[in-house]
């Protein structure tokens, strides 16, 4: 008999879906796990899901936060990315980064759940930041060796060139937006070969800013999001510290009502299955 999937998504802000905002739901967001699950209960309404990511985790606490509470559920389905934070940090020990990230890695196979795994995207940040290319070239070629290490599913996010676009951004530049978040959904379902009705993002030309629009919105952008940030590192406080899980528990999926959604496609049987 087929087992239930029971779906797990472990990590931060790109897990917990900042950017995919919805003042319907916990900590005021939706997200592509959440549109995962939701496709994986359209076909299979046994679905269960749970979703223990918090925005700003580093990669150490998701590890002393979430493992243990997520192996408990026996779940059929993992997720996770981790790693983000650390890489935006001043300093990191890359080498100390990967080797707790693939200890991580082990415990999730351990479990004979089916892990899904994410490279880091080269976020268009500013061109002030550009040195993150290297960090994230590093930290991807390490998950695809871990993902082929422990024969893990990947989805290779730097590989996407529809996140070149800007409109699959919020305004922060460092999270998806709702288009990003829905096409994340559908490479996740594709990479697990599950049925689904998501589409991708279909964009007017863009607007072509002049100099000075790039200037006030560069301005805009350091005013809003960098100061912020910034004064959270310097005080050692995160964006996420006072906030829980979305979905701490496994829980039946309530699929919301989306008028004019594509009929299902038939996909590849599920590997998870």
């Amino acid at each position: 008999m087929k087992r239930p999937v029971r779906f797990v998504a472990l990590g931060d802000s790109f897990t917990e879906g900042v950017g995919d905002n919805d003042l319907r739901l916990p900590n005021n967001c939706r997200g592509w796990a959440d549109r995962v699950a939701e496709e994986l209960a359209r076909h299979d309404p046994a679905t269960l899901y749970a979703n223990l990511a918090i925005r700003g985790r580093r990669l150490r606490r998701i590890i002393d936060e979430q493992i243990e509470p997520a192996l408990a559920m026996e779940p059929t389905l993992i997720t996770f990315y981790a790693g983000g934070n650390d890489l935006l940090m001043a300093r990191v020990n890359m080498g100390r980064l990967m080797r707790d990230y693939e200890e991580a890695v082990k415990r999730f196979k351990a479990s004979g759940a089916t892990v899904v795994l994410f490279t880091g995207y080269n976020v268009p940040l500013s061109p002030l930041l550009e040195p993150l290319k290297v960090r994230t070239a590093i930290y991807n070629r390490h998950i695809r060796r871990i993902a082929a290490a422990y024969g893990t599913l990947l989805v290779d996010y730097w590989c996407f060139e529809k996140f070149q676009d800007p409109r699959m951004w919020s305004p922060d530049r460092l999270h998806m937006s709702q288009h990003g978040h829905c096409y994340m959904a559908k490479k996740v379902l594709e990479v697990l070969g599950a049925p689904h009705s998501l589409g991708s993002p279909v964009f007017a030309q863009p607007h072509s800013r002049t100099i000075t629009e790039g200037i006030a919105d560069d301005v805009a952008w350091l005013r809003r999001d960098v100061r912020p940030w910034l004064s959270r590192r310097i005080r050692g406080i995160s964006s996420g510290d006072r906030l829980g899980a979305r979905w701490p528990e496994l829980m039946p999926v309530v699929l919301p009502e989306e008028p004019g959604a594509a009929k299902a496609r038939p996909q590849l049987s599920s590997r998870f299955s």
